[in-house]
């Protein structure tokens, strides 16, 4: 019996980047179905969050998400373009953000065809992966055809749709809640949340208690 989780995910966070692509491989490794369901970043739903945090966290989150990158072996490079535009010497998020609204409209115009999880790895290998410029040419186009999807139509519902796109983020964000946690990655799991790149294993070992099998 196929199992089924839902992941809820963030372009902007560094761990979430960690955790994708070990969540994909374990759909391909296990009889499990993981749809992604994005949500906008802290940056975008509480824009004064790196002003009021301590001033040690940034800096530690860095160097955190480096050595992690290492231990498991990810490419990790700063995104050129960052999706969220912020002044890191005063951690003050701008009024005008020109990435982070396309990436998710776009991520959750994917979950709307089932191909969540396939898109957002691809785009986030190039945000994170160290492609430069990622937003344009033909990056974003080749990483929605790796997910079996064509970008122009995902850019043209994300343009036509975009409230309606919107309101199913702000959904995920508040089924989020619902289950039990707020940030991401979070995986959800029969009601049981499993937050952060360092409880995959745990979430595998649950989902194996319920019967998840190899594919065959």
């Amino acid at each position: 019996m196929t199992l089924r989780a839902d992941l809820y995910w963030s372009f902007r966070s560094p761990y979430s980047w960690l955790a994708i692509g070990r969540y994909r491989a374990m759909t391909e490794a296990w009889d499990l179905e993981i749809d992604l369901r994005p949500v906008y970043p802290l940056a975008i739903r509480q824009p004064d969050f790196f002003e009021r945090n301590h001033p040690n966290w940034l800096a530690y989150t860095f160097r955190d998400v480096v050595r992690l990158a290492q231990y498991h072996g990810i490419p990790l490079a700063a995104p050129r373009p960052d999706p969220i535009v912020q002044d890191l010497a005063t951690r003050r998020i701008a009024a005008d953000q020109p990435h982070i609204f396309r990436l998710v409209r776009l991520g959750q115009a994917a979950a709307r065809r089932g191909r969540s999880l396939a898109f957002c790895a691809e785009a986030a290998r190039l945000i994170w992966g160290g492609t430069e410029n990622w937003h344009e040419g033909g990056h974003l186009a080749g990483a929605a055809a790796q997910a079996g999807l064509d970008l122009a139509e995902l850019d043209a519902e994300a343009d036509a749709d975009a409230d309606a796109l919107d309101a199913e983020v702000a959904a995920n964000q508040a089924a989020l809640e619902a289950a039990g946690h707020w940030g991401v990655p979070t995986l959800v799991f029969a009601g049981e949340p499993f937050f952060g790149q360092d409880r995959i294993d745990v979430a595998l070992w649950r989902m194996q208690q319920a019967g998840l099998a190899p594919r065959g």
